[in-house]
């Protein structure tokens, strides 16, 4: 990861925009704390956004944007919000050229970095953006090995990176959300304890962030309201897994990943 933030600091050198692409479930968790000092500016990628409340996207949309910073909620595999995108990255690249057309200089394509965590979209982004698959692009955590650029039209070339993370996650509670969205590798945590982690935080969400007990119960036909976190899961073991503890827990993750819990957001802004 040290080696990939290294490179990653190198290839920024040479670009003109960064858009920083977060899980929309978990926006503060999501983000490198290296890269509000190597890439200050741009647009931050709220993705994923088909799977919060709408509410809980524009407050975030609200509580990220500043004047040089603007927030973009997309839905990078079915393209939503990308126009939206482009269009943004239109008026970095008019800005760049008229300035460089003032020094005397030819215009150039812009040069654009797609930055983040692994697993939150910055491949998908990029074969949107494209129309066609040129970035690898999987869902789990460390498809993209390494930088690579890639052309779109005459107008823009962009760099997909491979997702970065601190070398040590001192951020527990940011981990763990990493985690349960499948934004870091499944080697490196217990499935089972982050299956319970995910209906612990479940029982506490306030609204409008989610309503666990109708998503749970509809899944599962099992009463949240009924049990604690770890009776809950000790239940829907009996009930679906044959008691196995571990795949009830990989069950609960698997079906919050894909959204079979109904739209959930793991954090707020003002309630981490």
């Amino acid at each position: 990861m040290a080696r990939a933030v290294k490179n990653l600091t190198a290839h920024l050198q040479r670009v003109d925009v960064v858009i920083e692409v977060r899980d929309a479930r978990i926006p503060h968790s999501s983000t490198h704390p290296l890269l509000a000092t190597l890439a200050p500016t741009g647009v931050i990628v709220l993705n994923r956004r088909d799977q919060v409340p709408f509410p809980v996207g524009q407050r975030w949309s609200e509580y990220l944007t500043r004047p040089e910073r603007p927030i973009i909620l997309t839905e990078a595999r079915q393209g939503q919000g990308l126009a939206q995108l482009r269009q943004s990255l239109a008026q970095v690249g008019h800005g760049l050229n008229q300035r460089r057309q003032r020094r005397g200089m030819l215009p150039r394509a812009v040069r654009v970095a797609v930055v983040g965590c692994p697993n939150v979209g910055k491949s998908a982004l990029i074969n949107r953006l494209l129309g066609r698959r040129v970035a690898s692009s999987a869902p789990k955590a460390g498809v993209t090995r390494q930088c690579q650029w890639v052309r779109l039209g005459g107008d823009l070339e962009l760099l997909d990176t491979p997702g970065i993370l601190p070398p040590r996650l001192e951020d527990q509670q940011a981990a763990i959300y990493l985690a349960i969205c499948d934004d870091i590798s499944e080697a490196v945590y217990d499935g089972y304890l982050i299956g319970l982690a995910l209906l612990a935080r479940l029982w506490v969400l306030p609204s409008p962030a989610v309503n666990p007990q109708n998503g749970l119960h509809k899944r599962y036909q099992l009463a949240p309201q009924d049990h604690t976190p770890e009776g809950y899961l000790a239940a829907l073991a009996e009930k679906k897994c044959g008691g196995n503890l571990n795949r009830s827990a990989q069950m609960v993750l698997n079906d919050f990943r894909r959204g079979n819990l109904g739209q959930i957001a793991l954090e707020l802004p003002d309630f981490h």
